[in-house]
């Protein structure tokens, strides 16, 4: 309960972040990446207490872990009787856009402030990696273009 507080006041500070005037009138960067780093810490310490985690009949989150300033997720895939290759060629575009729409939307106040999102999706199967995923905020303006 008291690491789902710490996240929610993390968050808080995330929104207005941006706002905070300093002598110089801008948030210092330097604080403001050791608190992201924090914050990205924090997060993948407490979805990690809650794995692994079923998304849905193909898809599972069995790892989330702070890379700097970005959270990577790890999900492994059932994919059939389809091979690996066969779902990287038919798959991919699909994938991406699906994954970073949703990230885009689920997870806006940290790509705002600079905490990155990678998603990868490795076969049950075999345990290949099938797809890579590196979202910035940068993705999120594309995507809406």
């Amino acid at each position: 309960m008291k690491k789902i507080l710490l996240i929610l006041i993390s968050i808080f500070m995330l929104s207005f972040a941006s706002d905070i005037p300093t002598r110089t009138g801008t948030f210092p960067d330097k604080e403001m990446k050791s608190q992201n780093k924090k914050i990205t810490n924090l997060v993948a310490e407490e979805i990690s207490s809650t794995l692994p985690q079923i998304v849905d009949k193909y898809t599972t989150l069995i790892s989330v872990k702070a890379n700097n300033l970005t959270l990577v997720y790890t999900f492994k895939i059932k994919t059939g009787s389809k091979s690996d290759e066969v779902i990287k060629k038919e798959d991919h575009s699909r994938m991406k856009k699906a994954i970073i729409l949703g990230v885009c939307q689920s997870s806006s106040k940290f790509l705002v402030v600079g905490i990155n999102t990678s998603y990868i999706y490795i076969s049950a199967k075999t345990s290949a990696q099938l797809f890579k995923f590196d979202i910035s905020q940068k993705d999120c303006v594309k995507s809406k273009n």
